[in-house]
């Protein structure tokens, strides 16, 4: 049998997650499997698509092109022997990796045979390139972009027309027109990834996969109960230093509904999780920085006075 393989790349925060939820929910009659690859010590993306379907599988800590070269095999040759095997596989990297390598990997004549690389998508957040422009000139978010069969710009729905005109504009300096579409929700249907004719595997990338640049993570737990105005104090602080928060929590102003907090750089959000945090904890989160610039005693002693 022969499974075709998505590759979902991007940057941290870009949507990845957001789209492979709404694949998972909206297949259009395939059974898709998800393989999820976070980078932290804790799997945040893989207890929110595990709500969505029981075919999602989580790949240990780090980037898969580097240091998990073979659990990406292993997971694939496993979800293939599934009973029933999928109709395709989503393969969502982490968002400090280059799929540069991933690609030569998948383009492994053996694996070619029974899990062909369909289409590789690269998610941008235009409001982050609107912020941050210097990021277009990053050696890893032009591979990524340049590894896209297409590219698709997220959060369209909050977004006004110059925002997404000039993530347009930059994203057009690597990729044709045709090849980028907004979306909104994550919401993209599932033929556009899903289409590609596969014959002959593509053309390998030229370029040597580029280093990712040095992250940090810092996870930070609790058993104690959790002020929701604390918290959102705290975060103001720490989001300015951190590039990605991600975690759920149960705090005491809403006692018997989970919260998922997500942020980008400065821009966070709250909204019910359908997952709690697990073994009785009141919090599960996961900080992501640049190396040397997470100070995890810090960032306990601040998360500390959240506690009630």
């Amino acid at each position: 049998m022969i499974v075709p393989v998505l590759l979902v790349a991007g940057a941290l925060g870009a949507g990845k997650t957001t789209l492979l939820n709404y694949l998972l929910a909206n297949p259009g009659g395939r059974r898709i499997a998800a393989v999820v690859n976070d980078f932290g010590a804790v799997d945040i993306d893989a207890q929110l698509l595990g709500t969505v379907t029981e075919e999602v599988i989580s790949l240990k800590n780090g980037c898969i092109c580097c240091s998990l070269q073979g659990d990406l095999l292993r997971t694939l040759s496993s979800v293939i022997k599934r009973d029933p095997a999928p109709d395709a596989i989503a393969i969502e990297t982490s968002g400090i990796s280059d799929p540069t390598e991933i690609i030569r990997n998948l383009m492994d004549p053996v694996i070619f045979k029974v899990a062909p690389l369909e289409t590789v998508v690269t998610l941008v957040d235009p409001q982050r390139l609107h912020d941050d422009p210097g990021i277009a000139e990053e050696a890893l978010w032009r591979s990524q972009l340049r590894a896209a069969d297409f590219v698709l710009l997220t959060k369209a729905d909050l977004l006004d027309r110059a925002t997404l005109d000039q993530a347009r504009a930059i994203v057009g300096r690597l990729k044709p027109p045709s090849a980028i579409f907004e979306i909104a929700r994550g919401v993209v249907a599932p033929d556009l990834l899903f289409s590609r004719e596969i014959g002959a595997p593509r053309e390998l990338p030229r370029q040597l996969p580029t280093m990712s640049q040095p992250f940090a993570t810092v996870t930070w737990t609790s058993q104690a109960p959790l002020s929701l105005a604390r918290f959102q104090e705290v975060i103001r602080q720490l989001a300015p230093r951190t590039l990605r928060i991600k975690g759920v929590l149960q705090f005491t102003e809403h006692p018997t509904q989970p919260i998922l907090f997500q942020s980008v750089a400065t821009r966070g959000t709250l909204a019910p999780s359908p997952v709690a945090p697990p073994d009785g904890l009141t919090a599960q989160l996961v900080l992501i920085g640049r190396d040397g610039e997470l100070d995890e005693a810090e960032i306990d002693a601040l998360l500390r006075g959240v506690i009630v």
